[in-house]
């Protein structure tokens, strides 16, 4: 996590819809906004909220009241993705009945946000050949806002993680924002080894040690931003890849099984083993203070389905300067 200036959104107020642990949280009240409203499903992930934040969030958002909302300037959303269904008719906000898209666009309708920054995975660009997209993008200029999206890679922004990621922010209209750009990509100086945990007693239950692995003659010497796969376990199935700790962490995941799932394996002072879920906590851009799943399982899919906070504060930047100008 990046330290910034906790002035220069002071005075802002936003709210934290399909709030996960809270990444967008974290990376706008660093720079000062304050979190009037949180909205999460996953009773697991709500309860890990409330530890961190002190306030539980809402439940099931398809189920609230958008009055019961508190206004404010900016609506962060991680929104799962889903099919829409098209109509072929209406463009936008009717398109996206039935979705929970839907459910951040009635809440901008009501409420009228200065910002809207949602964010999706990758495929949400291509998904349903980009109609998907679209649908997002025509409900959002109905409602009165700029659109803008790019997909980020983390490891183009700092962060030792192959995550890509589709950025939208919304600019209201009569903002007149029509110059923003998405961060500059910046050469990688830290690698998977530089997240590791140093206490051994933490990470001992993880290594594993089996018959069956199996290492290709590919020297670990050399830095990369990239993931190095050094060998296998079994038949080197999703989950069964051992890669270099100079090289990037694979995307962290939130499913997926395995020797190593969710995490993938790496080759730590000789000995394999998964990430501990501190170190993906790290590799997500969550400082140490931030208390963690006491459950493992739980953990790792919670950090598998968040945000990187680092990226959200890079993008967070250039709404800045946007809206200062």
């Amino acid at each position: 996590m990046l330290h910034t200036n906790k002035h220069l959104l002071e005075g802002y107020t936003f709210i934290d819809l399909f709030a996960g642990l809270g990444g967008f949280r974290l990376a706008f009240e660093s720079f000062g906004a304050k979190c009037v409203y949180s909205s999460e499903l996953d009773e697991h992930v709500r309860q890990v909220y409330a530890k961190n934040f002190g306030e539980l969030p809402d439940g099931d958002i398809t189920k609230v009241d958008v009055n019961t909302i508190p206004n404010h300037d900016i609506l962060c959303a991680g929104f799962p993705c889903q099919a829409f269904s098209i109509s072929g008719n209406q463009k936008g906000f009717e398109d996206s009945r039935g979705t929970l898209f839907f459910d951040t666009a009635r809440i901008v309708k009501a409420k009228k946000p200065k910002i809207v920054f949602l964010e999706n995975v990758k495929n949400f660009a291509s998904h349903d050949n980009g109609r998907t997209l679209k649908v997002v993008k025509n409900t959002m200029e109905e409602l009165g806002y700029t659109f803008y999206h790019q997909v980020l890679n983390a490891v183009n922004h700092g962060i030792p993680q192959k995550r890509e990621r589709i950025y939208m922010v919304c600019f209201r209209n009569d903002l007149e924002v029509e110059n923003f750009t998405y961060p500059e990509p910046i050469k990688l100086k830290k690698h998977v080894e530089d997240y590791l945990l140093t206490d051994e007693r933490l990470v001992s239950n993880l290594y594993v040690d089996r018959p069956d692995t199996f290492f290709n003659d590919r020297k670990d010497d050399a830095y990369s931003n990239k993931p190095i796969r050094l060998g296998i376990v079994n038949k080197g199935g999703q989950g069964e890849r051992i890669y270099s700790i100079k090289g990037i962490a694979i995307t962290l995941s939130a499913y997926g099984g395995g020797v190593f799932a969710k995490t993938g394996g790496y080759l730590i002072n000789g000995k394999t083993r998964k990430l501990h879920p501190r170190e993906c906590a790290r590799i997500m851009g969550y400082p140490d203070s931030y208390k963690i799943c006491e459950k493992p399982n739980q953990a790792y899919k919670q950090f598998g389905n968040s945000v990187i906070i680092d990226v959200l504060q890079k993008i967070i930047v250039e709404i800045i300067k946007v809206i200062n100008a």
